[in-house]
């Protein structure tokens, strides 16, 4: 889904709120997410998943085309873990994790 798909959802659900509120709203939430990253702290949605920021040491690469070796620096990237509620619907309604 297309962040556009997804304020077209969110206006077609709620009828009553004008479009470039949906879409402000929408922006609002992204940004906060992002910035409550870029602070390296971890964002949580219940029932939907967790957001957080994982540390990469810097390790020897391989160039693909020329074979030859490079240095990638260490680095920050973001993680997103699925919630238990998520990982249910995705599966048809079974835990995965259950044995």
């Amino acid at each position: 889904m297309l962040r556009s798909e997804l304020v077209a959802k969110l206006s077609e659900e709620h009828p009553h709120l004008p479009f470039k509120r949906v879409e402000q709203a929408v922006d609002v939430i992204f940004e906060e997410i992002s910035a409550a990253l870029e602070r390296g702290d971890r964002v949580e949605l219940r029932g939907f998943g967790a957001f957080s920021v994982r540390e990469r040491n810097a390790r020897k690469g391989r160039n693909p085309r020329t074979g030859e070796t490079v240095q990638v620096p260490a680095k920050r990237v973001p993680f997103f873990k699925a919630g238990k509620e998520l990982r249910i619907r995705i599966n048809d309604g079974k835990d995965p994790e259950a044995r």
